[in-house]
C-alpha cells in the first residue's frame, strides 16, 4: 500500500507550454464516490488498475497493479459510460519538486491541471510561476468526478 499525498493547481496556459508529447492516459472509474474509487488507467505502452481511499483531503491510501493493456481496455469497454478521461500528461521538475502536469482532452478540453506528490501534508513547496490557482480541497477536479460532470459542462 502506498500512502498519496498529492497537491493539484490550475495551470495558466499563458505561461506553461509543454515541452514535449506526454504520455497519453485514458482512465474510467468502475466505483468511485467521495471517499474511494476503483480506476482502470492505460498509460502509454502499459495499464493499471487502481484503488484509492481518502484520508484527508489531500492524502489517500493508493493501491495500483500492472494488468494487461488487452484487459484494461476490455474493462473500459464493459464497465462504464462515456466519456472516459482523456490527458497527456507531461513530468517536469520545478524548483526541485517532480510536477505531473495534465491537459486533458475530449469532454474535458481546456483543462490542465499540475500535481505534485509531497512526502507530508505539511511539506512546503515552491510554486511554479505557471500555478495559478490551488484545487486540492475542490471535488470537482477529481478525475473521477470529472468523468461524471465533464469540464465543458461547467461553461
Amino acid at each position: 500500500m502506498h500512502t498519496e499525498i498529492e497537491r493539484k493547481f490550475l495551470v495558466d496556459t499563458a505561461i506553461w507550454r509543454p515541452s514535449g508529447k506526454g504520455t497519453l492516459y485514458v482512465q474510467g472509474y468502475i466505483v468511485a464516490s467521495a471517499g474511494s474509487a476503483v480506476r482502470v488507467r492505460i498509460a502509454g505502452p502499459k495499464a493499471f488498475l487502481g484503488l484509492k481511499s481518502l484520508v484527508s483531503n489531500i492524502t489517500r491510501r493508493e493501491f495500483e497493479y500492472e494488468i494487461p493493456v488487452g484487459d484494461a481496455e476490455s474493462l473500459l469497454e464493459l464497465f462504464w459510460k462515456k466519456p472516459l478521461i482523456e490527458k497527456r500528461r507531461h513530468k517536469e521538475t520545478h524548483n526541485g519538486g517532480l510536477w505531473e502536469i495534465d491537459v486533458f482532452r475530449g469532454e474535458n478540453d481546456g483543462l490542465v491541471v499540475a500535481e505534485i506528490e509531497l512526502a507530508s501534508e505539511d511539506e512546503e513547496i515552491m510554486l511554479p510561476d505557471f500555478v495559478a490557482r490551488e484545487v486540492s480541497t475542490d471535488q470537482r477536479y477529481f478525475n473521477f468526478n470529472l468523468q461524471k460532470h465533464p469540464f465543458k459542462e461547467w461553461r
